[in-house]
């Protein structure tokens, strides 16, 4: 397997994130309903979200959470082929 990580991230609208990956993969995620457990639940207050940072390898927020490349990478691909 690659390694896989995030180089470009930008806010869409409400839980979207337009997301480009270090192998040129690029689309837009909705997390909406991926924000499950207590580091998440700041997060869906729209205005702490859209307030993320690129680090060097994914998204992250101010109280800690972040995101596995990995698991947005699967999200970014999912929703490619629901867009075919």
């Amino acid at each position: 397997m690659e390694l896989i990580w995030i180089t470009e991230a930008t806010y869409v609208d409400r839980f979207n994130i337009q997301l480009k990956f270090n192998n040129g993969v690029q689309g837009t995620v909705d997390l909406e309903n991926h924000l499950n457990g207590p580091i998440f639940q700041p997060l869906k207050d729209i205005n702490y979200f859209k307030n993320f940072r690129l680090n060097s390898w994914t998204i992250e927020w101010d109280n800690g959470a972040d995101i596995s490349p990995e698991f947005l990478y699967q999200l970014t691909k999912k929703s490619q082929l629901q867009k075919a």
